[in-house]
């Protein structure tokens, strides 16, 4: 007998059921979508134009300058400071030795009266911390000599004296302390400064670098086109009949000047390092201070300082071996070469170089002498 299976019932979905089933897997593929993409993209919507970075570095660079320029106040201020400890110290021990003279003095009376068998005060004088103190009791006065006594004042006199430079030299070494806090906090300052422009550089592709020397060039060539023109105007300026000035009575010797022009161009190619003031490098002030030490001009160590000293002029009266001063923190220092040029030292990882006054913001230019 056959035996019969009843026939698998088929599902069917009605055309509703099918679209809301496409529409399910469509919105879930659109939304895996959407995901990836925004997750691909959300780095690179996050990573710097190289116009942002260049603006970054520059920015750091900048603030590393003006860090450099305080690390260098605070390493003067050190310097003197630690010469002031030595004095003092040097004048306690000068003290010292005096009083210790006149206890050996006093030590001389006392062994006399202890082998003449006469009064044993001396030696007992020797040994209190009070001498003016001992001394004024009546019995002892009248055992003394005339000798005796001023050995006795000279030994309370140079005590005194000792003991006020044990003081000074005392507040001279907190005075150092705090100094060399200072650097030390200066220094970090730098270096942190140097440490998150070379991170932000080494982000970079081989690519992105070269196209940020391409910019960099760019802007140099642009700077020097500027300055270039702006010279041209004033000499034009200047041949007009009364548009030239004669030479200021507060211009250097020009002597003066060509020695330091002869010194900064001879530290052409050497590199900028951070505190440094020569001979084999410099930061920007230590080469301008360098510079015009060869021609017999003192020069404070800082920008800060160099940017009081001699007669200020225009940007448009500048001549060679004048300072200029970049910057509304005045961070940055370079001379005047003429043609609209300077020679400075420029930047960590850069050199001593001819650049464009125009290359960066300019704050004010300054003649020594």
């Amino acid at each position: 007998m056959a035996s019969h299976r009843k026939p698998r019932a088929r599902t069917h979905l009605s055309a509703a059921s099918r679209r809301g089933t496409v529409g399910v897997t469509t919105a879930a593929l659109a939304s895996a979508t959407l995901l990836t993409q925004s997750a691909s993209a959300d780095p690179q919507d996050d990573k710097p134009s190289l116009e942002e970075v260049k603006q970054r570095v520059d920015k750091l660079y900048q603030q590393a300058g003006l860090k450099t320029q305080r690390y260098n106040a605070a390493k003067e201020q050190t310097d003197q400071q630690r010469k002031t400890v030595d004095k003092a110290l040097d004048a306690v021990a000068k003290r010292t030795a005096k009083a210790n003279d006149a206890r050996r003095a006093l030590g001389q009376y006392a062994t006399a009266q202890y082998r003449n068998g006469g009064a044993s005060g001396t030696a007992t004088l020797l040994l209190t911390e009070d001498p003016q103190g001992y001394f004024s009791q009546q019995h002892l006065m009248g055992r003394l000599t005339e000798r005796q006594k001023q050995a006795v004042g000279e030994l309370e006199k140079q005590q005194r004296t000792a003991s006020t430079k044990r003081a000074e030299a005392s507040r001279e070494l907190r005075s150092l302390t705090s100094a060399q806090k200072r650097l030390k906090s200066s220094k970090q300052d730098v270096q942190t400064k140097l440490s998150q422009a070379r991170e932000l550089l080494s982000e970079l592709t081989a690519e992105e670098k070269a196209r940020l020397a391409a910019i960099e060039r760019e802007k140099r060539a642009e700077a020097k086109r500027e300055a270039k023109e702006r010279e041209e105007r004033e000499q034009r300026e200047n041949e007009r009949p009364g548009g030239g000035t004669d030479e200021s009575p507060d211009a250097p010797a020009t002597g003066q000047v060509d020695k330091v022009l002869a010194f900064a161009k001879a530290q052409l190619g050497k590199p900028y390092v951070w505190g440094a003031a020569g001979p084999n490098s410099y930061d920007c002030s230590g080469f301008t201070q360098g510079a015009w030490k060869a021609a017999g001009v003192s020069l404070p160590r800082t920008t800060f300082d160099q940017v009081e000293v001699g007669t200020k002029v225009a940007k448009s009266d500048m001549r060679p071996g004048d300072l200029i001063f970049f910057y509304d923190d005045i961070s940055h220092v370079g001379i005047y070469v003429g043609d609209g040029q300077m020679i400075h030292a420029s930047k960590p990882g850069d050199d001593v170089k001819y650049e464009s006054v125009d290359y960066m913001p300019f704050h004010s230019a300054v003649r020594p002498g």
